[in-house]
């Protein structure tokens, strides 16, 4: 259109909305209201989203975990309130029976699920704290985040050696943090034994990590030696393949060890578990439910404020009917005119909608700032998809058009003779 390139044009769209600052204010706010609210909030369910992405990073949120309780069914001549026990052969049973099951995690703990925690001591100092026997895999579960050293090995699990991970809090405790004083190689007393400390692991305030900072690792077979437990496992973190169903798998499991130890299948007490991969899955779900609801919420918005403009450009056709009437009085063409009415509307939803765009992206940046560090909250780096604004911005520009098209004809259709007599 070469209206587009025509200064007369331009200089005529600025007067008209000049000439009516109110009005075009008001007309503006709709649109730029709509896309402020369809980037902010689609940016704070980003942000959102990431942040459980951060809490939950190095942890296997598609497992479950499992542990044995006591039975409530008599069954196949054992009584009701029998104590149930899991053991390291439930290990290759299940995963040779359950192909669904990526990698079982078994662990061990004393000052978890109600059992006292164990003494540690250094240097004249006591402290209780909990105390877990694990394997390798087990940092794949959670993977802790280590600020000296490194994890149990496998050669710790059959040499049964006395070493430990201990959480920062044990560190800061039995160790100088304020020099920065090195553990690796230094001993602390467990249970009137010697462990010499391998690693320091730090745990994040909010999230998926099921250890904690006053907690200590030690390998499985040196915790059971200490105990005396055999092959008794406290509990297995079992995890899934990627296309398994959680729950059909946290049945299956439970199926195959009530066969195993003689528990009646309609026995629900005699296991029980947590399905992280159950409640995971709910709160992506919401994450998800929340961008579309954004998106929904900022198209109405946005399809509103448009609406508003048309509206707008109504009155201003009726207003301006003398003018365009001497325009028309002058040569200018049906096209011409409707074109000018067109080009208005879509510079007042492009300029809404890129000062709405600002004001959201001032939002968020504000937002990331005032979060940023804070991981008691799960909000982390509120960002946008470009992709998905100026997709937007192109509805935007589509519907600006669609929609002048109503005044711009009510334009084309003013008679030169009947607008040269209106007042």
């Amino acid at each position: 259109m070469n209206i587009i390139f025509k200064l007369d044009t331009w200089q005529e769209i600025y007067h008209s909305l000049r000439n009516n600052k109110l009005r075009t204010f008001l007309t503006m706010i709709g649109v730029g209201w709509g896309m402020f609210l369809f980037v902010a909030l689609l940016g704070a369910a980003k942000g959102m989203e990431n942040g459980f992405d951060k809490a939950f990073a190095g942890f296997a949120t598609n497992s479950i975990f499992l542990w044995a309780q006591n039975t409530t069914i008599p069954y196949d001549g054992f009584p009701k309130g029998r104590k149930m026990d899991l053991h390291l052969p439930d290990i290759e049973v299940l995963q040779q029976r359950i192909h669904e099951i990526d990698y079982i995690s078994p662990q061990s703990s004393r000052g978890n699920f109600g059992s006292p925690g164990e003494l540690f001591s250094k240097d004249g100092k006591n402290e209780t704290y909990t105390l877990n026997g694990d394997f390798p895999v087990g940092n794949k579960i959670s993977e802790k985040k280590l600020i000296y050293g490194r994890y149990i090995n496998d050669a710790d699990i059959s040499g049964n050696k006395n070493v430990i991970v201990i959480g920062e809090e044990i560190y800061k405790n039995f160790f100088d943090a304020k020099k920065n004083e090195n553990p690796i190689g230094k001993s602390v007393t467990v249970k009137g034994l010697f462990f010499n400390v391998i690693g320091v692991f730090r745990v994040q305030q909010q999230g998926g990590n099921m250890g904690s900072d006053d907690s200590a690792y030690i390998p499985f077979t040196t915790f059971t030696k200490m105990y005396n437990n055999g092959d008794k496992v406290g509990f297995f973190a079992i995890v899934g393949k990627d296309n398994a169903d959680l729950n059909v798998l946290e049945e299956a499991v439970k199926t195959e060890l009530k066969a195993k130890y003689n528990v009646s299948p309609d026995d629900t007490n005699a296991f029980g578990s947590f399905n992280l991969g159950k409640l995971f899955g709910k709160l992506t779900g919401f994450l998800t439910g929340m961008q579309l609801l954004t998106i929904v919420v900022g198209t109405l918005t946005i399809l509103a404020g448009v609406i508003a403009i048309s509206n707008i450009l109504l009155i201003t056709v009726k207003e301006r009917t003398k003018e365009i009437g001497i325009r028309r009085a002058l040569g200018a063409k049906p096209a011409e005119v409707r074109n000018q009415i067109l080009l208005e509307s879509v510079v007042i939803t492009i300029t809404s909608g890129l000062l709405g765009f600002i004001f959201g992206i001032f939002l968020l940046m504000i937002l990331n700032t005032v979060t940023e560090g804070q991981d008691e909250f799960p909000f982390y780096n509120p960002t946008v998809n470009y992709g998905e604004v100026f997709a937007a911005m192109a509805v935007m520009v589509f519907l600006g058009l669609i929609i002048g098209m109503i005044p711009a004809q009510r334009a084309v259709k003013i008679k030169p003779i009947e607008a040269l007599r209106s007042e």
